[in-house]
């Protein structure tokens, strides 16, 4: 038998995403915790960026799918430190994205041993999710939202979102 923040997590967990919806919210790494504290739930979000325009929609979500199943005392906070990373995203979120035609960021990425967060231009190995040819080319640096680029693979000559690394 769960206890009531594991039944809580599972609920907000379960959650899909609004842009990305193959993921949930535990899969993207967006839902940072879930606590309970005389009798109300409280559900902390973490959004991919400050201003993301989806984080309203996560919120209204968790807190309706929480009182649905049972939670009368629902409040769902913002929780910016730390900051969200692509690192976060779960290796299962991971394997949906390139099941869904979307190249995952690679884990860490963006770290190097010598300083904290590389922010210049990049080359890196990105494989097709279509057909996995590593021949590919980033061909805007923004994409259908502020979290994904868009690349071409020069092999099959399909285009594919990749989500950035953060």
């Amino acid at each position: 038998m769960s206890t009531v923040p594991e039944r809580a997590r599972e609920v907000a967990a379960a959650v899909p995403d609004p842009e990305l919806p193959m993921l949930t919210l535990a899969d993207l790494g967006v839902l940072a915790d879930v606590e309970e504290a005389d009798g109300a739930v409280t559900a902390w979000l973490t959004p991919t960026y400050s201003g993301c325009p989806a984080i309203a929609e996560m919120a209204a979500d968790v807190s309706r799918r929480l009182r649905a199943a049972g939670f009368d005392r629902v409040e769902v906070r913002l929780r910016i430190d730390p900051p969200w990373s692509s690192d976060r995203i779960s290796a299962e979120g991971r394997r949906k994205l390139a099941a869904a035609g979307i190249a995952p960021p690679v884990p860490g990425g963006m770290r190097q041993p010598d300083r904290m967060l590389q922010l210049g231009p990049t080359r890196r190995v990105v494989a097709c999710p279509q057909c996995g040819s590593e021949d590919t080319e980033e061909l805007s640096r923004f994409g259908s939202t502020a979290c994904k680029s868009l690349w071409r693979c020069r092999s099959c000559r399909e285009p594919f979102d990749r989500i950035k690394e953060i």
